[in-house]
């Protein structure tokens, strides 16, 4: 997938986007060529999307499976996989943004079709591979942030819980119904809501598996940003740019200092952030911001 980028970037192509050419034309069999390496690289359920200047370093994690909702099967889950370690593994990456490009709809929840299929050793490896798959996109180094129009049901919600932040559009529809199924959230629902609402409102969410919109997710805290149907991705891009212009390092290192913090007891919880401190000490970013701030002039930072 790796040369198969790079090979659409020397095209003057990405993940479908067009590039114009540099040369005044383009052979026939060179176009069919790029061409064939677009369909290639647009084929799956995720999509991976790096954005040009002035947007460089945020990157966008797309779902698409329209014919079923973006309901989460394991063609998806590798999708999502591969998609995790790429972004990972890409040091001009800053910030991550995971939507869909199915109007009104993020994820309809794991593909029960799919899971009709399976039998129960089966189901034990799929809900174990989504559960660590989401436990992987909470422990990337750079901030993500979950936009959300429309239904997010079971496992969509688990996906934008696993994310850093999450912006919804009012029109926006959410639950973790699995009790109806005669199951329970297992991807990190049980684990993740309580953290975010409290533990007896998540456990009335779960019990119950009642749908909530959006104005109650604000209102929980589930979401942190409600906008106007349509708009929850013109958000997130702004939120995007203003951590995109901090220092690189210390995002990664503010992050890491939370999520383990918040895992311990206060003093534990300190000495982690003074280890997270410690990183940021020594580099050059550290002085360009201060540098900056006795210029009067905007940072211009490396991430070294």
């Amino acid at each position: 997938m790796r040369c198969l980028r790079g090979l659409l970037a020397v095209s003057g192509h990405l993940a479908g986007r067009h590039v114009p050419a540099t040369t005044a034309s383009a052979s026939p069999h060179s176009a069919l060529f790029v061409r064939a390496l677009q369909i290639l690289a647009q084929a799956g359920p995720v999509r991976l999307q790096k954005l040009s200047a002035p947007d460089s370093g945020i990157v966008e994690v797309r779902l698409e499976r329209p014919e079923a909702k973006n309901a989460i099967g394991k063609e998806m889950i590798q999708g999502l996989r591969s998609a995790i370690e790429e972004v990972e593994a890409d040091a001009t990456a800053n910030v991550a943004l995971v939507l869909s490009s199915l109007p009104k709809v993020f994820c309809a929840g794991a593909d029960l079709k799919e899971r009709r299929l399976m039998g129960p050793s089966e189901v034990r490896e799929f809900v174990n591979s989504l559960r660590s798959t989401f436990s992987s996109f909470e422990a990337l180094s750079i901030p993500t942030i979950a936009v959300v129009e429309g239904v997010a049901f079971g496992g969509g919600l688990e996906l934008a819980l696993s994310c850093d932040l999450r912006i919804c559009g009012e029109d926006a529809k959410f639950s973790l119904p699995e009790t109806g199924l005669a199951i329970i959230p297992g991807a990190g629902g049980t684990q993740r809501l309580p953290r975010i609402v409290g533990r007896s409102r998540a456990k009335e969410l779960i019990f119950t598996g009642r749908r909530f919109d959006a104005m109650e997710a604000v209102t929980m805290g589930v979401v942190n940003y409600l906008v106007p149907a349509g708009e929850a991705y013109q958000k997130a891009l702004e939120l995007a740019r203003e951590i995109n212009q901090k220092g690189p390092l210390a995002i990664k290192m503010a992050k890491k200092a939370i999520n383990e913090g918040v895992e311990v007891d206060m003093s534990s919880a300190l000495a982690v952030e003074e280890e997270c401190y410690e990183q940021v000490l020594h580099t050059q970013d550290r002085l360009e911001g201060l540098a900056a701030f006795a210029e009067k002039r905007k940072p211009v930072y490396t991430g070294k």
